[in-house]
């Protein structure tokens, strides 16, 4: 019987599990991957104390902070359910059941698919959802990215010192990302903006080489090797099913990380706090600790 189980390790959770290491309480994380979405950032020049790093490196801070305290890791664990009977939190994963008096869902969000023709089929032979990652393999080829928030920006920043040329598809009528990355994308003309424009399938034989798109009721194919798709990021919360959500699957909470179950918690992008920063989920992820040190304090009492 854990104090308080982590599920999540990315900014949130990392925080969140240094923060109860520091007030020696007995806990486990669990977590599919060490970074969550971090780990796949770009240039980052807004986390306070770098003024740039990669996401790939400040992953590795984090993680570097986390590993110092020893504290216990269940990796490659996926979340499958979360109930509460009573005083008792049992947290179901591909492995194992364990059980905690508390507990902080920190489990971020994943990349949304576009659930177009061709892209189950085009998954890892052109089609990809991680520019961080798979960015290098396009080297001098045309690639588009489809998005047009602060992922997308970012995704195509890294592409253009790698692509050939890279066209950014926009369902939207601007971009709606940070504005100095929408001026550095905007000015490079290395990079295509195509709004108020729809991605209608996904093209190729063994790998791509196209997309469908929509504009203006008008297609046309537009004949690139690499798609990667940054069209927003969907919750990881479906496994707890008994805490109460906004419209977009976002576990909701208040100031005090509290969520409609007491004894649970939630921090990061996995809730409905607005902005989706990661100095913000780090913030939220030692916010939660705290509120569930002094959960815990309370009914010890």
């Amino acid at each position: 019987m854990y104090e308080l189980i982590i599920i999540g390790a990315g900014p949130a959770g990392i925080t969140a599990s240094v923060y109860a290491a520091r007030k020696r309480m007995n806990f486990l994380v669990i977590s599919k991957d060490i970074g969550g979405q971090a780990a796949y950032s770009g240039d980052i020049e807004n986390y306070t104390g770098y003024q740039f790093i990669t996401g790939p490196e400040l992953t590795a801070k984090f993680e570097e902070h986390m590993r110092r305290y020893n504290i216990g890791v269940k990796e490659a664990e996926e979340v499958s359910g979360l109930r509460k009977d009573g005083n008792i939190i049992s947290v179901r994963t591909n492995k194992a059941v364990y059980e905690s008096k508390t507990a902080i869902i920190a489990s971020g969000k994943r990349s949304r698919e576009l659930n177009v023709p061709g892209e189950e089929e085009f998954k890892n032979k052109g089609l990809t959802y991680c520019a961080t990652c798979d960015g290098p393999l396009f080297s001098g080829k045309d690639v588009a990215v489809v998005g047009g928030g602060n992922s997308a920006l970012d995704a195509a920043l890294q592409l253009i010192n790698i692509a050939r040329h890279v066209y950014i598809i926009n369902i939207a009528d601007n971009l709606s990302g940070d504005a100095i990355m929408r001026q550095k994308v905007q000015e490079n003309k290395m990079v295509t903006l195509l709004n108020n424009t729809q991605v209608t399938a996904i093209l190729g034989e063994r790998v791509v080489n196209g997309i469908k798109i929509k504009q203006e009721n008008k297609e046309e194919i537009l004949p690139v090797e690499g798609v990667f798709v940054e069209a927003g990021l969907t919750p990881n919360s479906e496994f707890a099913k008994d805490i109460e959500k906004n419209q977009l699957g976002e576990i909701k909470i208040n100031h005090y990380n509290e969520t409609s179950a007491p004894a649970v918690f939630a921090a990061g992008d996995v809730t409905d706090v607005p902005d989706k920063q990661i100095i913000i989920a780090a913030g939220e992820g030692a916010k939660a600790c705290l509120s569930a040190f002094r959960y815990l304090v309370r009914i010890a009492a």
